[in-house]
Order: C-alpha cells, then structure tokens, then sequence
C-alpha cells in the first residue's frame, strides 16, 4: 500500500481539472488542439478541453514491452512510425523480438485508430499550438516518442502538459516540447498510480465516450461563434 502522503488527486477528472486552471492562459490560443495519450490521459484531457472550449483527439503511442517484464518499457512506437528505445535495454533484447514486439504493437494501433477514429489517421497538426496531455509521466519513452512524432508534423508550438511527473524527466522533455506545465514533481516517485486515489484502468469505449463528448462540446462553441 502506497503512503497517502503520496496521494495528490482523488482521480484523473480532479487532475484535470487542477490541469486546466494552469492552462487557462491558452484559452484564447489561435489554432489550438488538446491531444490526450490515450487510453489514460484522456479523462485528465477531456476536462482541459472543455474548460479551454478547445477540440481534442488523441495520438496514439503504444509501449514496447521488455520480455517477460510487460510493465518495464523497452522503447515506444508512435503511430506515424516513429519508433524510441531505450538503448540501456537494448543488450537484453534480441532483435527478432523487437521486430516481433513493434509488428504486435502496429496492430494495436490499427485496431485503435479503427476504434478511436473510425480508421482515420490524426488530423493534420501542422502550424497548430498543441498541448500534450497523460494522466502522469514515469520512464518517458511513451511521452518521448510522441514528442518527436508531433515535431516532425510542423506543430507551431507544443507544450507537455501532467499532473504529476519525476523530477529527473524533466530536462529530457524539455529538449523536445517548447513548454513543459507538470503539477507535481514529488520524491520519490514510486509510480504515477501511487499519487491516485482512484486510478481504475481506462476502457476503450470509456475513451471514445470522452471523445464524442468533446466534440459535441466543440461543435456547439463553435455553433456560439458563429
């Protein structure tokens, strides 16, 4: 059991919430996109977008898992191909794994793009203002490897943006994103659950509810611009 002097949200709706009122500053933003790692950033993503009155899609990366260790990150596979590894683990992995790991993770994100956006691929982001959002940052390959997907799409600015993240991961995101916005930077970390009162896992159909209600509330601000 995890210390409860750890615990800084009750769940990921209050984490993003608290995410939120540090964002408010981009509210009037031009060309601003909320883009959640899903599945567990979303619900902390949704709130931001509906607080920011700001559209929200998700990029999807997807961990490659060491052998025999599923939790412990190999590297990560972005879905427009870019591919992180952490190569202090690479002597511990043959390549006919990696290849077999990275060929299993690209259907998961065929078979998530299919579910999440009816088989379409993510919206063009070049030129927008993107803020990054997950439910919490603990190795960083996920985080890194989207960062370098999303530079290599021409964003115009892209900013990280979790409630809670170890201290020592903080100078590898800053080289990617331009801006980095993290509540909590507690020691020692221990796991980004361990700071969640609730931290229930995320069901695909959780995620495309969160995505159908933050386009209807798209839509109607929209509708109130016009």
């Amino acid at each position: 059991m995890y210390d409860q002097k750890s615990v800084l949200f009750q769940d990921r709706k209050q984490a993003g919430i608290k995410l939120a009122e540090r964002l408010k500053k981009y509210k009037s933003a031009e060309n601003l996109v909320i883009v959640a790692l899903p599945r567990g950033g979303v619900p902390v993503a949704y709130e931001v977008a509906k607080s920011l009155h700001t559209p929200l899609d998700v990029f999807i990366t997807r961990k490659l898992r060491f052998p025999d260790n599923p939790e412990l990150a190999l590297g990560a596979l972005a879905e427009n191909g870019e591919v992180f590894l952490n190569e202090d683990l690479m002597n511990y992995c043959s390549e006919e794994y990696l290849e077999k790991e990275i060929a299993y993770q690209k259907e998961d994100i065929r078979r998530r793009q299919n579910l999440y956006r009816g088989g379409m691929e993510l919206s063009s982001l070049a030129g927008k203002t993107v803020i990054l959002i997950d439910d919490g940052v603990a190795t960083g390959a996920t985080m890194i490897a989207t960062l370098r997907a999303l530079k290599a799409s021409q964003v115009k600015e892209l900013i990280v943006a979790v409630p809670v993240a170890p201290r020592d991961i903080i100078e590898k995101l800053s080289d990617l994103a331009d801006k980095l916005v993290i509540l909590y930077t507690p020691s020692p970390f221990i796991a980004v659950g361990a700071h969640y009162t609730d931290f229930g896992q995320v069901s695909d159909d959780e995620v495309k509810e969160y995505l159908e209600r933050a386009k209807s509330i798209d839509e109607f601000h929209k509708e109130a611009r016009a």
